[in-house]
């Protein structure tokens, strides 16, 4: 198996894909280590993994960033330097700008965006020492277009697309791979603990979310590009065909968006 022995670290662990990417790597023999705000749904987590014992949690909310590298370095002390980094942790937006407070849109960019350059900044200097690894964003299709009720959650993916790009410039001859996963719908509670204007939860799914990919399926296939070793890959159903309409035609885009139902 690929993953066999292989050292991961997930962020955003106790939900979603995070999740679901843990009992895929468990399944092939990965060790893991599980980091979320939530301890108790990590202990879920990791008592579902089909191989617990090589399995440890880590509590940490990436907004902290000057707790991230003392939590690095207790993962490092669990299982020796990650072979991969997956960053997962996130949180969604449903609002529409004018109705935003401004603390929300720092929140989801401390969280989605500085968190993960927090992470991935503690990790990265251990792995040019050894000239090895790879580093996995999950940024979103709405990394790479925009629509309503999602400005904050959209900037925050388009600009993981961008460190991350330049990122992956900075190490490839450093032999450390960088990949960024850009999901669709994919059926989770992301719609549920998306963020609205004043900062509460949105406390509903969005019925694309509720028809989206299951993230059983999504990990697979999330797999199987971390593997190749892509440096981007599109996973999700119709709705990834708007990046690629985008390409071929803002104004067509744009004249979709306008008429989908966006919740």
């Amino acid at each position: 198996m690929v993953f066999k022995e292989k050292v991961i670290w997930i962020t955003g662990a106790s939900s979603g894909i995070g999740e679901h990417l843990a009992y895929a790597f468990s399944e092939q023999g990965a060790k893991l280590i599980l980091s979320s705000r939530n301890q108790q749904e990590l202990t879920r987590v990791k008592q579902n993994c089909s191989q617990p014992d090589s399995v440890r949690i880590l509590p940490l909310d990436v907004a902290q960033f000057d707790q991230v590298p003392a939590v690095y370095q207790q993962a490092k002390a669990a299982w020796g330097i990650p072979h991969l980094l997956i960053n997962n942790a996130g949180i969604s937006q449903r609002e529409l700008v004018k109705d935003t407070d401004f603390l929300v849109d720092e929140k989801i960019m401390d969280v989605n965006f500085l968190g993960t350059v927090a992470v991935t900044k503690a990790v990265l200097p251990d792995m040019l020492a050894q000239k090895s690894g790879q580093i996995v964003v999950i940024s979103s299709v709405m990394g790479k277009i925009g629509t309503p009720f999602r400005s904050a959650y959209a900037a925050s993916k388009h600009a993981l697309q961008g460190w991350f790009d330049c990122l992956r410039e900075e190490v490839y001859q450093d032999n450390i791979k960088v990949t960024i996963l850009c999901p669709g719908y994919v059926h989770t509670n992301v719609t549920i603990n998306a963020l609205k204007g004043d900062g509460s939860k949105n406390n509903q799914m969005a019925d694309s979310t509720a028809g989206g990919m299951e993230p059983s399926a999504f990990a697979q296939k999330a797999l199987r590009a971390i593997a190749s070793g892509k440096d981007e890959v599109l996973i999700g159903g119709k709705e990834i065909a708007t990046v690629y309409l985008k390409r071929i035609s803002s104004k067509l885009l744009k004249f979709v968006l306008r008429r989908a139902n966006v919740t």
